[in-house]
């Protein structure tokens, strides 16, 4: 989690009744923590933002937003990049579930080149990643880093 995910929880928090922060195992993505241990970060992340909660899940996003009676994907864009994708994305789900809205939010300027897998990149090459993502999450992510790095070294 970054700050500008965190960001976008906020602006959602502001705008809507209640959120939840789906999270999921994605393919093409090789995470650094568990599916629980995400979970349990961004549990301790958003701990002050009452109206929001953090649940796993698996499958399509769509459908277990219906199935959790929700009626609106919040996705956050940085770029025409991100909107180009997003945009396929929301059309799809809008003809798996018609009645499912997507709403896209941008994240705080300073947050439009961030990305999770920046983060990871610049922290497992010794760079300064505070200010990136939530002091909680900082020193988790730079202890993994340095375990994997034991772990390495030690094999």
């Amino acid at each position: 989690m970054t700050n500008g995910h965190l960001d976008i929880i906020t602006r959602a928090a502001s705008i809507f009744d209640r959120i939840i922060v789906a999270v999921t195992i994605n393919p093409e993505k090789k995470p650094l923590f568990s599916i629980e241990d995400r979970v349990k970060m961004l549990k301790s992340v958003i701990k002050d933002l009452p109206t929001v909660s953090v649940e796993e899940f698996s499958g399509l996003l769509v459908h277990y937003a219906a199935k959790r009676g929700a009626r609106v994907l919040i996705r956050g864009i940085r770029a025409v990049t991100d909107f180009d994708y997003e945009f396929q994305m929301a059309l799809m789900n809008r003809r798996l579930e018609p009645d499912m809205e997507t709403v896209f939010l941008v994240p705080a300027e300073a947050y439009t080149y961030l990305s999770s897998s920046l983060v990871k990149e610049v922290a497992s090459l010794g760079g300064e990643i505070a200010g990136l993502v939530p002091r909680r999450i900082e020193g988790q992510l730079k202890q993994k880093l340095a375990e994997d790095e034991n772990n390495i070294e030690n094999s």
